[in-house]
């Protein structure tokens, strides 16, 4: 298929009004028929429109996807798929290995063994993998990864966004990757279900858009489950938070006080939601609730649950909120919500309300202040009837503490504020911070400096740190 033509090169013509006796050069070779390549070529030279010439890279690059098409099309053709994916990795990295030794033989392909080790990788990360962003998942140094359509594909290192040469083949492989990933987890998306929330193996968090919802192709977004061990003082270290905020929130949760961690999209909730959780008793039975599950709790008693989507018919949803409800009766010490987002902050404030103090969740809201008005409006949706200061007594009797969480302009995570929920004067929710992040103006820049600052005021749970045996300790952290 791709063998060199035999073919005698034709002698040099003299041309129509050249000199007798002088020969006039040969023509040159056009770049879509290269005369030793065997392989047809689109012509990448300029055209009367001014299109620039293609240079010897991308005639490379060219060469390379045909060769690489070739040798996929020959494994998918004589590799039995079904029962490999039923094997290790490695036992069929070893036939393809073999296959594509074969073809390159056969054919005379020009390839090296280190394309063809490449093209077995990416042969393998389109059957288990998730094709050509699959080096992406291992990178350490990418927390996101957005592909717009099979074209382009962005990832977030450090907080900024940075678009990769990666490309998917066409808009079916991207479907094909997308749903397998959703068929991996039980869920399905096509036409008539074109969103999914899913999951990788490994813990990360893929949402999937397909068209006609997604115009210009499909849309996936996988938020990377970090394989760092990223505990309080840590992001403490990293600059997230300061050691006296770091301390504080370890005595919080070791307390048993309802947290919800409050911020935008991508500012680090959950990754702070799990590093608050390694502060929770090991004795103590966690019941997790989540709609793509990716919290990683260590301790021994956990029991993890995850929504389910509609079936085809539209019939059979598990929801959040139906999950909290079965929660209560089995018998949790804390009830840990992936995120709160509608009608299940009702059955959430009524956990915290009966026994389960320590249960946390996370919200989208900017300010603490936005949080509780958020939570105001959900438990609304739940039920409308229950006035607004009936609902408001429950918030101030329910929740405890609200961490607000910010990605700032220079990328970097940080904790903005501490806030505590005092009670109740008149029908308003009365709040104190316990701590704040001051950025300072004199030092504009491309990074974000200013100070992590404790307001020096005594914390409401001062008497429940003394129950636990951590008053000293809250002392000391808390002051100024």
């Amino acid at each position: 298929m791709f063998g060199r033509k035999n073919e005698t090169p034709s002698m040099p013509r003299p041309a129509a009004n050249a000199e007798p006796g002088r020969l006039e050069p040969p023509p040159a070779p056009e770049l879509g028929a290269l005369p030793d390549s065997g392989v047809g070529l689109p012509a990448p030279a300029s055209d009367r429109i001014g299109r620039p010439a293609a240079n010897e890279e991308q005639l490379k690059t060219l060469i390379r996807s045909e060769h690489y098409a070739a040798a996929r099309q020959f494994v998918f053709a004589t590799l039995n798929v079904s029962a490999a994916l039923t094997r290790s990795r490695d036992q069929v990295r070893m036939e393809i290995e073999r296959l594509i030794a074969e073809l390159a033989l056969r054919d005379r392909l020009p390839i090296t063994q280190q394309e063809q080790a490449q093209m077995t990788a990416e042969i393998l990360n389109d059957m288990f993998g998730v094709g050509p962003i699959e080096p992406l998942l291992q990178d350490e140094t990418v927390s996101d990864i957005m592909v717009n359509g099979p074209d382009q594909v962005y990832v977030e290192r450090r907080g900024r966004l940075e678009l990769t040469p990666l490309k998917f083949r066409d808009n079916a492989h991207l479907t094909n990757v997308a749903q397998r990933i959703a068929a991996s987890v039980g869920r399905r998306v096509d036409e008539s279900s074109p969103m999914v929330d899913a999951r990788l193996a490994d813990g990360s968090r893929v949402n999937v858009v397909l068209p006609p919802l997604a115009l210009d192709g499909v849309a996936m977004s996988i938020r990377k489950f970090s394989r760092r061990d990223l505990t309080l003082p840590r992001l403490a270290a990293q600059g997230s938070m300061s050691p006296a905020m770091s301390r504080t929130l370890q005595i919080a949760a070791a307390c048993r006080l309802n947290i919800i961690i409050s911020g935008g999209t991508g500012s680090g909730k959950t990754t702070l939601l799990n590093a608050l959780s390694r502060y929770i008793d090991a004795t103590e039975r966690i019941v997790t609730i989540e709609d793509a599950a990716e919290l990683q709790l260590q301790q021994p008693h956990v029991v993890r649950m995850e929504t389910r989507p509609p079936n085809v018919e539209g019939l059979n949803a598990v929801s959040q909120g139906d999950l909290v409800r079965n929660a209560l009766r089995m018998r949790p010490d804390r009830i840990i919500l992936g995120e709160t987002r509608g009608a299940e902050a009702f059955d959430v404030l009524q956990a915290m309300n009966t026994g389960h103090d320590g249960s946390m969740t996370t919200l989208h809201a900017n300010t603490p202040r936005d949080a509780v008005v958020r939570l105001e409006s959900m438990v609304m949706m739940a039920n409308g009837n229950l006035p607004l200061y009936s609902i408001r007594r429950q918030i101030a009797s329910a929740v405890h503490l609200i961490v607000q969480v910010e990605r700032m302009r220079d990328g970097a995570r940080r904790i903005t504020s501490v806030v505590e929920i005092l009670g109740m004067e008149g029908d308003v929710i009365i709040t104190q911070d316990l701590f704040r992040f001051n950025f300072d103006p004199a030092s504009y820049g491309v990074e974000v400096h200013g100070s992590f600052d404790a307001t020096g005021l005594r914390p409401a749970f001062s008497d429940r740190a003394r129950y636990y045996g951590f008053e000293a300790q809250l002392a000391e952290a808390t002051r100024v």
